[in-house]
């Protein structure tokens, strides 16, 4: 594959912090997740030799328009020139969006056991589904080459798995940060971390 594509979580949300799960419902960034995308922002700008040559997407997902805004103004893109891509947005999870995560866990003690346990909600998007719209961003012709990509945990995984044709189990065995981002580049995956002062968030 020929593209160049730096992927990114948006940064922390409301939800995140409160232990809520968010799938296709939306919550605002914190604070924190305010200066986890302006210092991803940062770093990608020291990054790009010329930023004439990159086009951010993004997930229509409010946390992550707001993430790529501030990404964007941070690189000196225009923001009104993102383009919005459902095939980005998150898994749906279903009955369970809104929940809280403790409560799910008292419900099911042994739910989060498996790494894939958000993917057991009534009526969540399937993995499939999800796998199926990433193949077909990544073969879409009218995507650019050099691409920016702010896209959600779950989502962003399985974009990974998809770009390297990982298993199942090792695409749900990756992290979910929201203090680093990746380069896919001829045909591998680098992490860059970004120092934000906080660990990493596994909340969707």
């Amino acid at each position: 594959m020929s593209k160049n594509i730096f992927l990114l979580r948006h940064g922390q949300t409301v939800f995140n912090a409160q232990q809520r799960l968010q799938g296709h419902c939306n919550s605002d960034l914190t604070d924190l997740g305010h200066q986890q995308a302006s210092v991803i922002g940062l770093s990608l700008k020291n990054k790009l030799a010329n930023k004439r040559q990159w086009t951010i997407y993004s997930s229509p997902l409010g946390r992550a328009i707001q993430t790529a805004e501030i990404v964007a103004q941070q690189i000196g893109i225009d923001p009104s020139e993102i383009v919005q891509d459902a095939r980005l947005q998150e898994f749906c999870l279903g009955d369970w969006e809104k929940a809280y995560i403790p409560d799910l866990k008292i419900m099911q003690p042994r739910l989060c056991e498996q790494r894939d346990w958000y993917l057991m909600a009534p009526n969540s998007e399937s993995y499939y589904a999800v796998k199926d719209r990433i193949e077909d961003f990544l073969a879409d012709i009218s995507v650019p080459d050099n691409v920016i990509v702010i896209s959600h945990g779950l989502t962003g995984a399985v974009f990974r798995g998809v770009y390297l044709g990982m298993t199942y189990n090792e695409v749900f065995s990756q992290d979910l940060p929201q203090d680093a981002y990746f380069l896919l580049a001829n045909d591998k995956i680098s992490r860059i971390q970004c120092e934000t002062h906080t660990a990493d968030t596994v909340t969707i």
